[in-house]
């Protein structure tokens, strides 16, 4: 069964800045499907891609891999022993949860987690690269020369796929959209106070772009075309498919 979010519920003196640690672990599915408007249908379409895009004998690259939801989505879609799929996390403990859900199932092609950071891993081989939610945690700085690297490591035809929080262009958009987004949450039980602090946590370490930030950075490391596939308020998922 899963555990309630309620991190955010008592009002907090300080409201530190958000981290993936143990208390978000032990609700991050409640959490994530309460604050991210089709996270079910992303993880289910990933799968789906992994149909077309998944090669036999090759990598599938799940970076900011969290509890594995879209690894065993891949696992399922694609047929027995076609790749070999590796999750990586910069967090100890969703890595130790994530690994604890994982051997759980028998799968048709194994799941490997890792802990590290996305940056530092090297892509090589790879049919797949999904980063799911994960860019907009990553230092603006670094962003080209990961996504460079993964370009570099998939095999010709490989698929990216990157789901992100985006920012619209124009202030009275993004509004528009963050009072949306803030209403799909309330109306998933969440309070105000938590609406808030929620918000306040992640104000430092969430940096989001525009979807034409984004497209202009994956054209400029070599992908030639970028799909926008979904889009639910300030929530998008995209596929780059490398020529």
């Amino acid at each position: 069964m899963k555990k309630h979010d309620n991190i955010y519920a008592k009002v907090l003196n300080k409201v530190d800045d958000f981290k993936f640690d143990e208390s978000v672990v032990d609700v991050f599915p409640d959490m994530i499907q309460r604050s991210v408007p089709g996270y079910e249908t992303i993880v289910h379409t990933i799968g789906e891609l992994a149909k077309t895009a998944v090669t036999p004998n090759s990598v599938v690259y799940d970076l900011g891999c969290s509890l594995g939801a879209a690894s065993l989505s891949v696992a399922r879609a694609v047929p027995n022993e076609t790749c070999k799929i590796i999750g990586v996390d910069a967090s100890e403990a969703m890595v130790e949860r994530c690994k604890r859900v994982v051997q759980t199932f028998t799968l048709p092609n194994p799941i490997v987690i890792q802990h590290g950071f996305a940056q530092r891993v090297e892509i090589k081989n790879a049919s797949m690269v999904v980063m799911n939610f994960t860019l907009q945690f990553i230092p603006p700085a670094d962003r080209e020369a990961l996504l460079k690297s993964i370009y570099d490591g998939l095999n010709p035809g490989g698929m990216l796929v990157l789901s992100e929080k985006i920012r619209h262009p124009t202030l009275t958009g993004n509004e528009l959209l963050v009072d949306l987004h803030h209403q799909f949450k309330r109306d998933n039980g969440y309070s105000e106070l938590e609406v808030s602090q929620k918000r306040a946590a992640l104000e430092k370490v969430m940096l989001t772009d525009t979807f034409n930030e984004h497209e202009t950075r994956l054209k400029n490391v070599g992908f030639a075309d970028v799909v926008m596939w979904y889009k639910c308020y300030n929530f998008t998922s995209m596929v780059a498919i490398k020529g």
